[in-house]
């Protein structure tokens, strides 16, 4: 949305500029909102007890304020089917903690949020993942047959409706990579989920390269979770000057209170596998 904006405003800039008339151009701005990061994260072969969730507000599109954080508002997730609770304590910076946290796996929980008078509720449940069987890397698959790309193998379970979200991550780049994955057509078989860079001179990315590191993480996601970030990360990969506007994208918390004054972001559990690959000369 902000990259609309900026390309509709220099738009109106280029047209306007050869005009005598200031023109004031009004921008409208949405209302404030809560934004909550609640990912709970249990990493295979960890206690997955110390658990952060992260609490700010949304600001405006020309705003300058920096001080986004939400303190002073009551965080707790519960058990659905033992009813006991894990609060997590707030640590005066937008974060709240928790070093009791238990996941269990396809349980189901329920996150309760009060803020300013509101009462804000989610729930999900704790979605295994399968191991990463491999990685490797080749020249093959990719979209040029002449850069390195990185191959995740594993065995998706019988089970129908696994999703998966990935996470790549080359150390040195500011941001990671996101992809989203099911097993529609590939239930129950091994699959070899590829990824590569691609270059861009004009952003100054390079392809990967012998010596890189990737870091890598294996979600599985519920599908209502999947169907969320799948649009966002539809809308990470840019939009042009004529292409639809992207659309607000709602999580799964509900404000009881007053819905309309709904809140951004998602209450996910997530079992995650991570691994670390560095390339190699061929």
């Amino acid at each position: 949305m902000k990259a609309i904006k900026k390309i509709i405003f220099a738009v109106i800039i280029i047209v306007f500029a050869s005009c005598e008339d200031v023109v004031d151009v009004e921008v409208q701005d949405g209302p404030t909102r809560l934004v909550v990061e609640a990912s709970l994260n249990w990493e295979k072969g960890t206690a997955g007890d110390q658990q952060t969730i992260r609490l700010s507000e949304s600001t405006p599109f020309f705003g300058t304020g920096t001080n986004t954080q939400v303190t002073g508002a009551s965080v707790v997730v519960t058990n659905d089917s033992s009813g006991d609770e894990f609060v997590f304590v707030d640590q005066g910076n937008g974060e709240y903690l928790s070093t009791t946290f238990e996941p269990i796996l396809d349980q189901s929980y329920s996150l309760r949020i009060e803020h300013e008078g509101e009462v804000y509720t989610a729930t999900e449940t704790m979605t295994s993942v399968t191991d990463i069987t491999d990685i490797f890397q080749n020249r093959e698959e990719g979209f040029n047959d002449e850069e390195l790309e990185v191959h995740v193998v594993f065995n998706d379970p019988e089970e129908e409706g696994n999703n998966y979200l990935f996470k790549f991550h080359r150390e040195g780049d500011l941001l990671p990579s996101l992809e989203v994955g099911e097993d529609r057509f590939l239930n129950g078989n091994e699959i070899d989920w590829w990824f590569e860079i691609e270059e861009d001179e004009d952003e100054n990315i390079e392809p990967f390269q012998p010596g890189d590191v990737l870091q890598i993480e294996m979600y599985g996601i519920s599908r209502p979770y999947y169907d969320y970030i799948k649009i966002l990360v539809e809308q990470l990969g840019g939009t042009g000057l004529f292409e639809s506007t992207p659309v607000t994208v709602r999580g799964n918390c509900v404000n009881e209170t007053n819905p309309e004054n709904y809140a951004f972001g998602y209450f996910r559990l997530t079992e995650v596998v991570k691994a670390s690959y560095t390339f190699v000369e061929e």
